[in-house]
């Protein structure tokens, strides 16, 4: 409504990239010459499952083909995965605040979440081995991770790693680990994925896409893979459900999965200096607390406000500055405990540079009208 007015509109609500998809991708959409668009194997045609095998390689993490399932997004391998190893009832553990659709897709499989905060002071990292255990119990499935995460952009360490794996070990629980930023770290840190320890991989999962990796959110294709039979075989039941993934854009993420470091390489350092840029912006805001993110394109902050969602709304129905305002996402919704989150926002750094710099400056003439009114 308010961009019918006229008002132009920072969008930093939002993961969707501004950087070109590559041209590869365009290319092999305009090229395709099949005169049917068929259904395909319901796990994946074959050489696209063959390009994923490669990308997986590329990154340390050796694949059977029988151990990776296409799916529609990054979103249907999350839901696949719930439904292959919960039944209606039971629990997986998350880490909050989290992706929310996790909760979207909690729902239709009818399990429950059970969140367990992070805290900011500390950077955000996983709670100790004693507090995870008090979350479990005999109706507890698995464990979710985010890493690099989402919304906190936190990178987890290989003794945190050691640590999940040691309780889904001892618990014998599932590792889901939501691998869609493996790109995107800063500052010398390192992703470690799950696989890239032997003891985990009878029982991790890991959820992946291309949608971030290659800017390509439209392009709707993900992959669910597993070493456990048992998880791709149940996995493959609900693919076969809905019978196929969508055959042209399967075949257009080819080249990028066979090649991804080409691409990669060079928006992990642009997706740097637009941290950097937000980063330093925000700290030049008073009362405004936040903390460095190491990994993804998401920071989290603390604003001096008491409701986020009420200033998130203001930014869009009241308040312009020069004809521009910003959209931004209240942080509540990362939670699942009720109450927390309310004086936080996320912030994703899918702009230019010069347009972040811009909107920050906006963001800090808004909280100070703000504040004046509430």
């Amino acid at each position: 409504e308010i961009k019918k007015k006229g008002i132009k509109v920072f969008e930093l609500h939002i993961g969707q990239p501004d950087l070109p998809t590559p041209k590869e991708i365009l290319k092999e959409i305009r090229n395709f010459r099949e005169k049917i668009i068929a259904y395909t194997p319901s796990d994946g045609i074959l050489k696209v499952r063959a390009a994923w095998q490669e990308y997986y390689k590329s990154v340390g993490i050796n694949l059977d083909l029988s151990e990776i399932i296409v799916t529609i997004g990054g979103s249907e391998a999350i839901l696949f995965t719930f439904a292959a190893i919960s039944n209606p009832g039971e629990e997986i553990i998350v880490f909050e605040p989290f992706y929310t659709n996790y909760n979207g897709y909690a729902s239709v499989a009818g399990i429950k979440l059970v969140p367990l905060r992070t805290l900011a002071k500390t950077g955000f990292r996983l709670p100790n081995q004693k507090e995870i255990e008090k979350k479990i119990t005999s109706r507890t499935k698995g464990i979710l991770i985010c890493n690099p995460n989402n919304p906190t952009g936190t990178v987890y360490s290989k003794k945190e790693l050691k640590m999940i794996i040691n309780i889904a070990k001892k618990y014998n629980l599932f590792i889901l680990s939501d691998e869609v930023y493996r790109e995107f770290v800063y500052d010398g840190e390192k992703h470690y994925s799950i696989m890239d320890f032997p003891k985990a991989r009878a029982r991790a999962i890991i959820l992946d896409s291309v949608s971030k990796r290659f800017s390509a959110c439209g392009v709707r294709i993900g992959c669910l893979v597993s070493k456990n039979k048992k998880v791709i075989e149940a996995a493959t039941k609900f693919a076969q459900a809905r019978l196929s993934s969508p055959m042209v854009e399967q075949l257009a993420v080819i080249p990028l999965l066979k090649n991804s470091q080409k691409y990669t390489r060079k928006i992990a350092l642009e997706y740097k200096k637009r941290r950097d840029t937000v980063f330093e912006a925000l700290k030049k805001i008073p009362g405004v607390k936040c903390l460095k993110p190491k990994g993804a394109f998401y920071i989290t902050v603390k604003l001096p406000i008491k409701d986020s969602d009420h200033f998130a709304k203001w930014l869009l129905t009241e308040f312009s500055f020069q004809g521009k305002t910003v959209m931004v996402a209240p942080a509540s919704g990362f939670y699942a405990t009720a109450g927390l989150g309310k004086d936080e926002i996320r912030i994703a750094f899918v702009l230019s540079s010069w347009k972040l710099k811009e909107a920050m400056n906006i963001l800090k003439i808004a909280l100070k009208e703000y504040k004046k009114n509430f």
